[in-house]
C-alpha cells in the first residue's frame, strides 16, 4: 500500500467512520428498546384477552 492510498483511507475513515459508529450504536440501543416494547405489547394483549373472558 502506498502512502497516497494510506492517506486516502485515513480521509475516508475520518469522514465516514464516526457516522457509521454512531449509527451502529443507535441501532443497538433502539433494538433493545423495541424488544422491550414488543414484550410489553404482548403482555398487554394477554391482559386484555383475560379481562374480556371474565
Amino acid at each position: 500500500m502506498t502512502v497516497d492510498a494510506a492517506s486516502q483511507w485515513m480521509v475516508i475513515m475520518g469522514n465516514f467512520g464516526f457516522p457509521i459508529a454512531i449509527t451502529i450504536y443507535l441501532f443497538l440501543r433502539f433494538e433493545r428498546k423495541i424488544e422491550k416494547l414488543e414484550t410489553v405489547i404482548v403482555q398487554l394483549g394477554e391482559i386484555i384477552r383475560e379481562t374480556r373472558k371474565d
